[in-house]
This record gives C-alpha cells, structure tokens and sequence, in this order.
C-alpha cells in the first residue's frame, strides 16, 4: 500500500490572483485606471496646444533670421540680383537650426513639468511640434514679402531691388521639431526620470520536517 500523503508532501497550488480593488464602469474598467487614462489623455492634449502655439515664435524667428533673396526686375521679367548667392537654401537652413532649438526647449520644458513623463506627453510633444511647425511655416510666408511677384515688380518699378517671397523648399523640416522634441524629452526621463523601486525579493519559508 502506498502510504498517504502529509499535508507538507502534497502539491501546493498557488493562491488565486487577487481581483483589483475599486469600483468599476459600465465596460467592466476600474475606476482608478479609467481615471488615470483621462488625466493621461488631458496632459497630452494640453501639451499639444501649448507646443503648437509656440509655434508663433518659431515663424517670427524664422522671418527675423532668414536671409532674404534679393530680386530685380527690367520691367519684363523678374531675376534674381546674385544668381550665384546662397540665400535661398539659407531659409530652409535657418527654419532647420531654430527648428532644433524648438525641440531641445520644448522636450525639456515637458520634462521639467512632468519628470514622469508617460505616453500622453510623448504624443502630446510629437503632436503639438507638428502643428507648431506647419504654424511657423505659414505664419512666416504670410508675414513675409507677398507672394505675387509680378505685381511687386510692379509696384517697386524697373531696376530696382525687393526681396522674394519667404519659402520653405524641404518640406521635410517640418518633422525636425516633434523628432528632436521626442528625443530630447525621452533622453531626459531615461537619464534624470524617477526610477521604478525594485520589487523585494519573496523567499518562501522552508517547510517543516514531516512528523514520524
């Protein structure tokens, strides 16, 4: 005969997992994590407006700093005044450098308010520098010299000097904000960010000798 099995021998199943405390939704959420998810959600939008709206500092920057084309016309047509000058490609140089400038700022003035950070504000970030940068695109080409070339020609007559319109020809700088912003801000977190506390090691205690 098999002898039977003591309390100590037998196979130990382990604990069910405890249910999460709270109250619940009608969709069966806790109330705790729902409610952690809607403040996620209004620190990211709020981080959306205020990165975007910033982006009115950036297109008067970008109209301040840019170099400007100088342009003549002989009452015919429109040329440029030094067809061997490097203004034109200095505009998308200069929206590019104060472009990162907005990223670094950005991303750390994001950490500096929420050193937890969390994926509301990444999105909010990436979102809000989008927009901030078609902001300061448009923004600096309206502030800018007008559009229409020939009735400025017109207007400042023959021989004479006017600067061309503010352009923006890479239109992949657009994208150099929200990638610095992001990048800057999760270099931070990872670098000077809280850490998460190491969970305490659980040793479960010998069991007893069985008895004779």
């Amino acid at each position: 005969m098999t002898a039977p099995l003591t309390p100590h021998d037998q196979p130990s199943t382990p604990p069910p997992y405890p249910a999460p405390e709270g109250p619940y939704d009608e969709a069966g959420v806790p109330e705790e994590e729902r409610m952690a998810l809607g403040q996620e959600l209004r620190r990211g939008a709020l981080t959306a407006l205020l990165v975007a709206v910033s982006g009115v500092v950036m297109g008067l920057l970008w109209l301040w700093l840019a170099p400007r084309i100088p342009l003549v016309s002989d009452g015919k047509a429109v040329y440029l005044k030094d067809s061997e000058g490097e203004q034109a490609a200095g505009g998308d140089g200069t929206f590019v450098l104060i472009a990162l400038g907005m990223g670094v700022v950005t991303g750390a003035v994001a950490f500096w308010r929420c050193r937890r950070g969390g994926v509301g504000i990444v999105l909010g970030l990436a979102v809000g520098a989008v927009l901030g940068s078609l902001l300061a695109w448009r923004l600096g080409v309206w502030l800018g010299p007008t559009q229409d070339l020939v009735a400025h020609a017109k207007a400042v007559g023959a021989k004479k000097v006017f600067d061309a319109p503010l352009e923006l020809r890479a239109k992949g700088a657009l994208l150099i904000w929200p990638i610095v912003a992001t990048l800057s801000h999760l270099g931070l977190i990872s670098t000077f960010g809280p850490r998460d506390a190491q969970p305490v090691p659980h040793w479960d205690a010998p069991a007893p000798p069985p008895q004779a």
